[in-house]
């Protein structure tokens, strides 16, 4: 039976992120997850904001990455909608908060592939190709009086083996084994609606400003890639997502240029198309004696306002964070001083943002003057006033309380360098 201080159930993003976090710090980690099959490439991206850049950056894995991303240098929100209230186009752009970028959008195969080797390269990391079956919290067989008043997560696998750990982090999705087996309750919501994302190139510059129309069917947005190149996230109701998706490229390329009315000129190159249903997860905690839910193990959102994997990456700094300081004290990493001082941490940070994207993705949906009224009022106080926009966007691009430590930018490293603005008349 192997013992090590933490196992992470999952290899995605939030998955390697914390056993990066977690073994930089100095601890032993076990990796849980099956091989990946051999499937096509991912043609996601994912909008990180500075925190989350800095992040990837103490825990080693931004130096190879920095190249393929785009600065996000503003956001433009433009209501696509026939309503009686059409609210005004809002742009918000970093240099209004003094920044230079709000973060990097990235692609999804890259961040994977980074993060990989950011974790292979430590030496107290390993990979099980495995899945989590079940967990037991048992005392420790320690003879010793201070180990008896301790106990370990003994995590069983489909290989027949069993884990032994202080604390098992779940990081294996928005359909969790782990916090099915610990007894974790989840709220789901499916929503009629199926985002295709792919990647295409454009005539015209976009200036690392990523466009969200606001559509009846749901957000139609495209997000900067280095030169003339975006990535598209839209949401379309089922049938005509499937049509969408069934469509030649010809076909697909004049549609999307009309969705788009001209705002990147003429669209080339679209890449290969990928869909997925719409859902959110809500998990009823973060925590369970010995596990700690991350990522969309605990929450899962609808791509809007780019707020899933930043949640993500802040559950796992915050984690790491507080398990660092209980070694520190003397304390036990996974005991339920510290498993409540994180579901503490995350709560109000995760409860609203939560809302907030399905406030506004159903409205979206809601043919239903009054939240016309509320969405377009908002958007023209919004842009109106230059006050509450800075704090719009300070509530949208920066989390709730203090960013942990590995969410900040290290005093040891040179600052998050993220590639400039494509210049290009």
């Amino acid at each position: 039976m192997t013992t090590v201080d933490i196992i992470v159930a999952g290899a995605g993003p939030a998955g390697l992120a914390s056993a990066a976090a977690l073994a930089t710090s100095g601890f032993s980690v076990a990796v849980v997850a099956p091989r990946a099959p051999a499937r096509a490439p991912d043609t996601r991206t994912a909008a990180l904001f500075n925190g989350s850049l800095a992040l990837l950056q103490n825990i080693g894995a931004w130096d190879s990455l920095a190249a393929d991303t785009a600065a996000l240098a503003g956001i433009r929100i433009i209501d696509d909608r026939d309503t009686l209230l059409r609210a005004p186009a809002v742009t918000f752009e970093a240099h209004e908060l003094g920044l230079t970028a709000f973060g990097a959008n990235v692609p999804q195969e890259a961040l994977a592939r980074a993060l990989r080797d950011a974790v292979e390269r430590l030496v107290n990391v390993q990979f099980i190709d495995a899945q989590v079956t079940a967990i037991d919290v048992e005392p420790s067989p320690s003879g010793s009086s201070q180990d008896a008043l301790k106990s370990l997560a003994h995590v069983h696998l489909d290989t027949g083996a069993v884990l032994r750990a202080s604390l098992l982090v779940a990081a294996d999705g928005r359909n969790s084994t782990c916090r099915k087996a610990a007894n974790i309750a989840a709220e789901v919501t499916n929503y009629p609606q199926i985002a295709i994302a792919a990647q295409f190139g454009h005539s015209r510059e976009h200036r690392g400003i990523s466009t969200e129309f606001h559509r009846p069917a749901g957000p139609c947005t495209v997000v900067p890639l280095p030169r003339r190149r975006s990535s598209l996230v839209w949401v379309e109701r089922p049938a005509m997502a499937r049509r969408l998706v069934a469509a030649d490229d010809a076909a697909f390329t004049a549609a999307l240029e009309e969705r788009l009315h001209g705002v990147l000129g003429t669209v080339t190159a679209i890449g290969e198309r990928r869909h997925f249903p719409l859902s959110c997860v809500k998990a009823a905690t973060l925590a369970a004696p010995r596990v700690a839910l991350v990522g969309e193990a605990g929450h899962t959102l609808p791509p809007i306002g780019a707020q899933g994997l930043n949640l993500g990456f802040r559950d796992v700094a915050t984690l790491a964070e507080l398990v660092g300081a209980a070694r520190a004290a003397g304390c036990d990493i996974g005991g339920q001083a510290v498993l409540d001082r994180y579901v503490a941490a995350r709560r109000t940070d995760i409860d609203v943002r939560t809302r907030a994207v399905d406030w506004l993705n159903r409205s979206l949906l809601a043919d239903l003057l009054p939240s016309d009224l509320a969405r377009g009022a908002s958007l023209h106080l919004i842009g109106g006033i230059a006050a509450l926009k800075r704090q719009v966007m300070r509530a949208g691009f920066e989390s709730a309380g203090s960013l942990p430590h590995l969410m900040r930018p290290s005093l040891e490293r040179v600052p998050v360098a993220i590639p400039a603005l494509d210049a290009r008349p």
